[in-house]
């Protein structure tokens, strides 16, 4: 976020333009808020009777405390005259399978937090029988123990000594560290996708960008998630096209 700061600070031009997309998120909001209005206000709630609010992306409630599925419970398809049924992406006619766009949402996608749990779940599951299956199959390759009756001779074998002391000598040469671009702060990424997943799971092409170049910004969140995938603090999930970033907690790995 500093850099981003920095980056619109230096140009007076983006510098007023990030005060145009402040005013027209703020407007963005009050024009989703008055579309839910409109579509809320022509239902009302299945167990109190009561007016309805959104609370969530395709989630509404009402006073007495009933959240539910507005979508699901309010509109058809306008295929067959069917009930939709959720999917992880989107919504289907119960009768045809058709894809069915749902009036209760405004420019969110469905995120099914319970579905995304439980593929979580499951490979860190496999991860854990993996890691365990190797402990066995180590176990079972260790060596009997080495009882010395003797010190050993090194002079007992030609050239093993001086073929040693060269060995010990031999510097490395060059790094094999990487250098990154200059502007590329890995600890910024790091923290700013910790504070965006919580305790919970997100879309890689759902993580915002702390950059206005996007395709650079892209490349570094994803170089900050393999060292962070390396480090144990989050889990990378291969879905379609996407990548679900999830984070570990310290329990997953006892």
């Amino acid at each position: 976020m500093l850099f981003q700061e920095v980056f619109y600070a230096n140009n007076p031009l983006l510098g007023g333009l990030k005060g145009v997309q402040a005013r027209i998120a703020r407007f963005t909001e009050q024009v989703k808020d008055f579309y839910f209005r409109l579509q809320l206000g022509k239902h009302e709630c299945p167990k109190c009777g009561g007016s309805l609010a959104m609370v969530g992306p395709s989630q509404c409630a009402s006073s007495c405390g009933n959240v539910f599925d507005p979508t699901l419970a309010f509109q058809q398809s306008t295929c067959c005259r069917a009930r939709l049924v959720r999917k992880t992406f989107h919504y289907v006619c119960s009768n045809c399978n058709q894809i069915v766009q749902s009036r209760f949402l405004f420019d969110e996608r469905i995120f099914d937090a319970a579905y995304f749990r439980e593929m979580v779940r499951e490979s860190r599951a496999r991860a854990k029988r993996k890691r365990e299956e190797v402990r066995r199959l180590l176990a079972g390759s260790r060596s009997d123990a080495l009882l010395l009756m003797e010190e050993p001779c090194l002079e007992s074998i030609p050239g093993l000594a001086d073929a040693l002391n060269s060995f010990i000598g031999t510097e490395m040469a060059g790094g094999c560290g990487y250098v990154p671009k200059s502007g590329f702060r890995m600890g910024d990424y790091r923290n700013h996708i910790l504070s965006l997943l919580g305790e919970g799971s997100r879309l890689f092409s759902d993580i915002a960008p702390l950059m206005a170049d996007c395709r650079r910004d892209k490349i570094w969140r994803f170089i900050t998630l393999i060292f962070m995938a390396q480090d144990r603090e989050v889990e990378l999930i291969q879905y379609g096209r996407d990548i679900l970033v999830g984070r570990i907690s310290s329990e997953a790995y006892l």
